[in-house]
């Protein structure tokens, strides 16, 4: 037994000696489960990371404006509390989807702090990289050596406060750069901008990526907010609404408060199905920036949301608040709530039905092509 032990080893030693470099490399990285690509950081860890934001940021802005209009000032501790760990949860979050080992994820918790204050308002994009970077490499020296108590924590927290030191500032700027050209390329020419991030925003929540942690990293709020509200809304009550042939009281329930995002298989099957959706939020974003001028300045990862849990709503009413305590607005107006109202709900479920007929007529959507397996 012990020579067939013995000779098994050594098969592998002569495998080993075999292997180039670059096989070493990638044997060690994949022994490390750390895989170079699109999916796992676009949309795994991203995702991850929109996660992490609403169980910190935004759900701790919806309590705490909760308590403020109810007067319970407990609901405002505890919101502001919640708040506070903004930058450890997407952390932590992002840690998940890369599969940390414990020591690296929970060393993760001082990276994201340190990111997203540093990052200022750009910190969410900032936490983002740094925190990728220094649980790749947490995960590389992780079990490596005989105090991995010490050296993983350590290599962790130390390669991500000091990314933070070094580049937050940076990276969280140039976000905020971004974010703010877009809002104030929005004010000059609300027609257009309306257009564009209505429909690229509308796209990016159906896409399997976030468009919740993409309207973070920018701080999209203002008129292009309610133009990405706008955008995800078309998304999300277009398909519930038009594919309720195929899925009923379910599939209206699953999309319409749940996520666009189901139909992504039946659009790669059929892209055609996807145009009454598009073209509605080509419609309702102008009308939010230009007619009902609907803002979103509550917590900016609810702009890429839309309907979901009515996140989406929740930020714009949370804005208003805002707004009316700084002294910003008077108070909330009935125009307010009417073309919330109009541009979140009624016109998307008007429109991409409408449009959804046509291409039905014309043969470009057959029954069964928004069939949902619920």
């Amino acid at each position: 037994m012990a020579k067939q032990q013995n000779a098994a080893t050594q098969a592998a030693e002569e495998e080993s000696s075999k292997m180039t470099v670059w096989q070493k490399i990638l044997a060690f990285l994949q022994k490390k489960d750390i895989v170079f690509s699109a999916k796992r950081y676009g949309i795994e860890a991203l995702g991850a990371m929109a996660q992490g934001l609403f169980a910190s940021l935004l759900i701790g802005t919806i309590i705490s404006t909760l308590g403020q209009q109810l007067g319970i000032e407990i609901l405002e501790t505890i919101g502001g509390y919640a708040k506070a760990v903004t930058g450890p949860a997407m952390a932590v979050a992002i840690g998940y989807a890369l599969k940390c080992p414990p020591l690296v994820l929970f060393s993760l918790i001082a990276v994201g702090g340190a990111a997203n204050e540093l990052g200022g308002a750009g910190g969410p994009l900032a936490v983002f990289v740094i925190a990728i970077i220094a649980a790749e490499l947490g995960k590389l020296v992780s079990k490596e050596t005989k105090i991995d108590i010490i050296v993983t924590p350590s290599v962790t927290i130390a390669v991500g406060v000091l990314l933070s030191i070094w580049c937050a500032p940076w990276i969280g700027a140039a976000a905020s750069s971004v974010g703010n050209a877009i809002m104030w390329t929005t004010e000059l020419q609300p027609f257009l901008m309306g257009i564009l991030v209505s429909v690229i925003v509308g796209i990016c929540l159906t896409l399997p990526i976030s468009s919740a942690a993409i309207c973070a990293a920018l701080s999209l709020t203002g008129l292009a907010g309610g133009a990405a509200v706008a955008g995800c809304c078309a998304q999300m009550i277009g398909f519930a609404v038009m594919s309720f042939y195929e899925n009923k009281w379910g599939g209206l329930m699953a999309q319409g408060i749940g996520t666009s995002m189901l139909q992504m298989g039946n659009i790669v099957r059929n892209p055609r199905i996807w145009i009454p959706t598009i073209l509605t939020s080509a419609i309702t974003g102008p009308l939010a920036t230009c007619i009902f001028q609907m803002q979103m300045n509550g917590a900016p990862v609810a702009a890429g949301m839309g309907t979901c849990g009515f996140v989406g709503q929740i930020g714009v009413y949370t804005g208003w608040v805002n707004d009316v305590t700084a002294g910003l607005k008077t108070g909330i107006s009935p125009m307010d709530w009417i073309g919330m109202i109009l541009i979140c709900f009624v016109l998307p479920a008007v429109l991409t039905q409408i449009f959804s007929l046509l291409l039905r007529k014309i043969g470009w959507i057959k029954p069964g092509d928004l069939k949902l397996d619920l």
